[in-house]
């Protein structure tokens, strides 16, 4: 055993995600997309400046615009001119103070925007505060981003704050990345669609419709499930077929070394297996390699061993593949634990399915609990997961890594 109780013979999940990522090389298609249809694509150019961002100096706040100048004798101008957002550039007459938009051009001579809330403005003048400072309230042209600068680099998941930085500095289309293709294929004999009666020792397949789901909240697209039979010959002619018009095969079950394990062998015949086991909780049957020349993943056959596995190993692939160049740990948030646990996976992390209660205005987690890797219901009552290390005991109030669902369902 390995000096944290580890069993030798397995990858710990750290040192799997590094063996993923070492040996995956994106090469994602790219598409040049107006920036209306490009929400959630990876970025695969450098976005510079067109233009100053402001464009010019301008006033952030509604109010007056005045020349320090003009205020050394005297607190009360006569209000020279209104100037509204949009307005073409003008010139402060001597002497006034020229009423003045949020947004709008700051009129040349003007050293200072002074808030209407700060004044008192009646029959054509305005009276104004003793304390103005200069450039006050001005928004000055190019503060935010410089034209023929580089906003934004090669490699980020486009959300709606990205569309609009690219938006404000003048580009209206850019070259992403088009969606991974993921062809996902189910095996086992005992598997049947959902809605079909079930024969005696038949389940129906909840994989293929979760991980479907799975991959289509990251982003990517699902290519319509498959199911491989328990056959040789068949499951390596359906990982052949499937390697031709997909970005990347997904199976789940048959990565094991049972008798009816055919996967494993089926894609060492078509090409080749980097690893398949990793120590995970629930999981460890997990497989990566290619067929041809296009990722392979294998995932346990139990459905939330399918959950776990693709959220905390098969996510940061995917997400690499497609051309993130950032690919972090989900966060982690020390909560004290509202449960125990007695007795220790000496060999592998576990991930417990938990969720947050609230105890005298203190956040807790608690567990679910029944921690099968067959419990599906645990992963909808869950809103987040519970990392424990191997050899790990926990007391109620221990303090505990918890990390949200929602942090490893999103796609950046």
């Amino acid at each position: 055993m390995s000096e944290c109780g580890q069993d030798p013979g397995m990858l710990s999940i750290r040192d799997a995600i590094a063996a993923l990522l070492a040996a995956s090389s994106p090469a994602p298609r790219r598409q040049t997309l107006p920036i209306g249809k490009a929400l959630g694509r990876t970025l695969l150019q450098s976005v510079t400046a067109q233009a100053d961002v402001p464009g010019h100096d301008n006033s952030a706040m509604d109010g007056y615009a005045v020349s320090l100048a003009d205020l050394a004798e005297t607190r009360r101008l006569p209000v020279g001119s209104t100037i509204q957002a949009g307005a073409r550039p003008s010139e402060l007459l001597a002497g006034n103070a020229a009423r003045i938009y949020t947004g709008a051009p700051i009129p040349t001579g003007a050293d200072a925007v002074v808030m209407q809330e700060q004044c008192d403005a009646a029959d054509g003048y305005v009276q104004l505060p003793s304390d103005i400072k200069p450039g006050q309230n001005i928004r000055r042209a190019g503060e935010d981003v410089a034209r023929g600068s580089t906003v934004l680099q090669p490699g980020r998941r486009l959300r709606a704050q990205e569309l609009g930085l690219i938006a404000s500095v003048g580009v209206a289309e850019v070259e992403v990345a088009a969606p991974l293709k993921i062809a996902l294929l189910t095996t086992g004999d005992e598997l049947v669609p959902a809605g079909r009666p079930l024969a005696p020792g038949q389940i129906h397949d909840s994989n293929g419709p979760m991980l479907a789901a799975l991959v289509e909240s990251l982003g990517f697209t699902a290519l319509t499930p498959r199911h491989l039979p328990d056959d040789p010959a068949l499951t390596r002619q359906y990982l052949a077929e499937a390697a031709v018009g997909a970005d990347v095969i997904i199976t789940t079950g048959g990565v094991s070394v049972g008798d009816a394990d055919y996967v494993k062998p089926a894609v060492e015949a078509l090409g080749e297996l980097g690893l398949w086991k990793v120590a995970i909780k629930p999981g460890k049957p997990f497989a990566f390699g290619r067929v041809g020349d296009t990722p392979f993943i294998g995932l346990p056959g139990n459905p939330v061993s399918v959950f776990v596995t693709f959220l905390i190993l098969a996510r940061p692939l995917l997400m690499k593949l497609q051309g993130i160049e950032s690919v972090d740990a989900p966060p982690e948030f020390p909560l004290p634990a509202g449960f125990t646990v007695e007795r220790a996976d000496r060999r592998r992390e576990t991930f417990l399915r938990t969720r947050l209660c609230e105890r005298n205005g203190t956040l807790w987690v608690e567990a679910y609990p029944h921690q099968g890797s067959g419990v599906l219901s645990s992963t909808c009552w869950a809103d987040g997961l519970v990392r424990l290390k191997p050899g790990q005991t926990v007391a109620e109030g221990d303090i505990l890594p918890y990390t949200p669902m929602s942090s490893l369902l999103c796609s950046h």
